[in-house]
Order: structure tokens, then C-alpha cells, then sequence
């Protein structure tokens, strides 16, 4: 019987991580999900991982081969296979890589999340075909992911691409980071929330979040506020666009990309973030990219794009070979 090759991928977050077995063509063929338990030792997550992924892998035993495995995680770095002072995770330094070689002979390969949502781009989504393109992730921070040459920059040390923490006012708001007015404090899901915060401490306009506990304001909640045709809650969606599509603007300079893809859970508001976004971009780009860079949804299904990610990272280090 002839075997499916397929890889593992691994998405590990701060309260879950999401497992799956991939083939070449992106099919998502098995997958689960465990809790993190970020605060219990690291060595004990790689073991439990190994049990659950095992068990998930012998329900297909007849089916599949595995060939590798591929890991997104805060802070991965690619070089070393360590997970380095990830934010969410009380682990402070894991060599991932040697940790999973105690019970697999197969590569192993590993990045942080934004990386591999871009590969998953390149790979299985939006991004197919295309050599030059960033990807932003606009989660509870924002994470980015820079393609160029057909390549994914990692830079000297596989920390590149940290366009989050790039700068939009040095006495900004503070960032969890240690610093001032990095721009995950202003486009993100909890940088919308902060925003809408501001603007409810002016007594005008009116707004249905004005009823709410600031502690109960999210960015779910914002965006239906949105819908329903709220001044403020379309003012915060403005002034969010507003500094990402600067930032964006900055970042085709280094790059000029052919792309730059929206991915997370911000980025499911559809129009009131592509459209300011798009809108402030255009405005602060220099006049010779103007109307050259698309501004793109991911191309991943919902729901199992971080599988997808992290399988395209070790499906790519595959096909080198």
C-alpha cells in the first residue's frame, strides 16, 4: 500500500496549540487540539505534545508517512530551534529541535507564528506564485512575516520582520515590550481597544460602547458597533488604518513588495480595516510604489491556517532538498 507523505504542524499558543498532519498540496488530513499550559515546564508540554500527536497519527498509521515537522511559536527562531523569552509562555529559553529529537529521527524545523503564516501564504494561499510580499498578523499584537526573492528574511540572528515593534510615536503608549508607541500598541486587537478607550474620555460623539465596562470593550465588540453604523467605533477603525497603512507605507520602501497580506483576527473586519488602511498607505507611500502594492485577506481556510503555517515552513525546507 502506498503511503501519503505528510508533515506535522504545530502551532503553539499561549492557552492552545492547534496539531495537524499536512500533505504537499496543503490538505489538512488529521488534526487537534491541546491546551498550552504555559506555566507548567516546557519539557512537559514536548512530551504531552508527542503523546497527543502519536495518538492523532495512529488512527492514519496505514495511511501516512511523516516526514517532518514544522513548529510556529512566539519568539521561534529558525536558526538556533530555540524558543527564546516568548511572551505568554513561562518558558524563558527551549532548544525545541533537540528537545523533539529524543523521539523522532525526521527534520524538524521551527519559527516564530508570523513566519510561518507567511510561508503558509506562499505555499497554500494568497501569496502563491508571488516572490516579493509581507504578511501582517493582527492578533492581540501584531506579528509580520517579509518574503523577498522568493525568500522568507530572517535576518543575522532570526529575529527580522518585527514591524510591530516599529516605532509610530517614541512617547506613545506603552508596549509590552519594555518601550514607547510601537505600533502593536495601535494596530492589534488590544491596540483598537486602547484606542477606543482615548476617544470614550471626550464626551462626543455618541456611541453604543459608551454603555460598556471598558474591560468588557472588544475588539469583536468594536467592530459590530462598526456594523451598526457607530462614529466612534468607525473613528477607531480610521485611526487604526491610519497608523498601520503609515507603517505599511515605510515598510514597501525596504521591500517594495508586490503584496501585503492581512491575516488574523483584526483582519476578519473586512472593509473598516482594509479600506483605511489602504486609504493612509496610499497617502504616506513614496510617488514611485503608488498604486503598485495590493492590499490582500489571507488566502488560508479559517480555522486551521496556523496548521497550514507551520507545515508550509517544513513542506518548504522539504523541497530544497
Amino acid at each position: 500500500m502506498n503511503q501519503k507523505e505528510v508533515v506535522l504542524g504545530v502551532d503553539i499558543g499561549g492557552t492552545n496549540t492547534a496539531f495537524g498532519y499536512v500533505d504537499r498540496d496543503g490538505n489538512l488530513l488529521a488534526e487537534a487540539v491541546m491546551p498550552t499550559e504555559a506555566h507548567r515546564p516546557a519539557e512537559e508540554f514536548f512530551a504531552r505534545l508527542h503523546t497527543e500527536a502519536e495518538n492523532l497519527f495512529a488512527s492514519k498509521i496505514n495511511q501516512l508517512k511523516l516526514v517532518g515537522i514544522g513548529l510556529g511559536a512566539p519568539n521561534g527562531n529558525y536558526y538556533k530551534g530555540t524558543i527564546e523569552q516568548p511572551p505568554n509562555l513561562s518558558w524563558k529559553y527551549v532548544d525545541v529541535v533537540a528537545t523533539l529529537k529524543k523521539w523522532y529521527t525526521i527534520p524538524v524545523v521551527l519559527t516564530n507564528d508570523a513566519n510561518a503564516a507567511a510561508l503558509g501564504e506562499q505555499l497554500f494561499g494568497a501569496a502563491k506564485g508571488m516572490k516579493d510580499f509581507i504578511v501582517i498578523t493582527l492578533g492581540t499584537g501584531l506579528g509580520s512575516g517579509i518574503v523577498a526573492n522568493g525568500e522568507l528574511i530572517y535576518g543575522h540572528d532570526g529575529f527580522a520582520g518585527e514591524i510591530g515593534h516599529t516605532i509610530v510615536d517614541p512617547n506613545g503608549r506603552h508596549c509590552g515590550c519594555g518601550r514607547r508607541g510601537c505600533l502593536e500598541t495601535y494596530a492589534s486587537a488590544s491596540g483598537i481597544c486602547r484606542t477606543v478607550e482615548e476617544l470614550l474620555k471626550a464626551p462626543a460623539p455618541p456611541s453604543e460602547l459608551r454603555a460598556l465596562d471598558p474591560k468588557n470593550i472588544t475588539s469583536k465588540r468594536i467592530f459590530e458597533a462598526a456594523q451598526h453604523g457607530d462614529t466612534l467605533a468607525l473613528e477607531a477603525f480610521d485611526l487604526t488604518g491610519k497608523y498601520l497603512g503609515m507603517k505599511l507605507a515605510d515598510s514597501v520602501a525596504h521591500t517594495s513588495p508586490e503584496a501585503i497580506i492581512l491575516f488574523g483576527g483584526l483582519a476578519a473586519a473586512g472593509d473598516f480595516i482594509f479600506t483605511p488602511t489602504k486609504k493612509y498607505m496610499e497617502q504616506f507611500l513614496l510617488n514611485i510604489f503608488k498604486n503598485k502594492v495590493r492590499l490582500l485577506p489571507s488566502g488560508l481556510p479559517k480555522g486551521n491556517s496556523a496548521i497550514l503555517g507551520a507545515a508550509a515552513l517544513i513542506w518548504k525546507e522539504l523541497l530544497k532538498k
